[in-house]
């Protein structure tokens, strides 16, 4: 079963399920989920091979796509589902499979296509650091520097480090191992015919007209907003906009 946060103490309304990225976690949703979590229940998950969920030699978008329904089905038996990037593709492979599972959709910044580019580098950055020579986090990130010269980048991996332990909070072999699963989108017959909202950053080029036709082919219901100024981690880089948007989609369907 995956590691999940619950936020507020609102008991009405249709839960909220936010499924993250790539290296990232629960908590990078904190201050999203909690001020969505005013008016509905809000969960947030650490994935598989992620934060602390369990670990498994597999990282397939149906094997995620399971988790979260698992999931779902211990807050109440269906959701709202946000997922961002390779959290919106797993969101993206449940929403397809097991629609009766999903009332609503948010994917941001992500399309059911497979890429080009690899976040191999990263996984390479985090496995050079040195974790013995590692006191403080900022000890990490001196480390990281050389590899990742951007900061907010470095301060994103850097959260799922644990530094008392000296480990990363990250499956690094397996998501090494599986990272052409994860660039990629598995071949799905199948529409989901419920709403679904395709948010992405104004500045990333992860959301292009090319996919379109693709995205509606899966998701005839889909929308598309654009955040100004805002890249791939559209979610942290512009987070009052972010919320914004998904609250007005998300309460145009609000159930009792």
């Amino acid at each position: 079963m995956l590691n999940i946060i619950r936020h507020g103490t609102v008991e009405t309304g249709t839960p909220l399920l936010i499924v993250h990225g790539l290296f990232g976690s629960a908590r990078n949703w904190g201050v999203i989920a909690k001020r969505l979590s005013d008016t509905r229940p809000v969960y947030a998950v650490d994935q598989r091979n992620h934060g602390d969920s369990p670990w498994t030699d597999r990282h397939s978008y149906p094997g995620m796509a399971d988790d979260i329904a698992e999931a779902i089905g211990t807050i109440g038996g269906r959701a709202d589902v946000l997922g961002h990037s390779m959290g919106g593709k797993a969101a993206m492979v449940l929403a397809l499979t097991r629609p009766e599972l999903v009332h609503r959709l948010i994917v941001a910044d992500i399309a059911p296509v497979g890429y080009r580019h690899s976040q191999m580098q990263y996984v390479e950055a985090m496995r050079s650091v040195d974790l013995s020579a590692v006191e403080t986090r900022s000890d990490a990130d001196q480390q990281l520097r050389a590899s990742v010269p951007e900061l907010q980048i470095r301060a994103f991996l850097l959260q799922s480090l644990d530094v008392k332990e000296k480990r990363w909070k990250l499956n690094l072999d397996v998501l090494a191992a599986e990272m052409d699963k994860v660039i990629g989108f598995p071949q799905i017959e199948a529409s989901f015919g419920g709403p679904a909202l395709f948010l992405s950053g104004g500045a990333s080029d992860y959301v292009t007209q090319e996919y379109r036709p693709e995205i509606k082919a899966k998701f005839p219901k889909a929308r598309f907003v654009k955040i100004p100024g805002a890249g791939h981690w559209l979610h942290a880089e512009k987070p009052r906009e972010f919320e914004a948007a998904a609250r007005v989609f998300l309460d145009a369907g609000q159930e009792p």
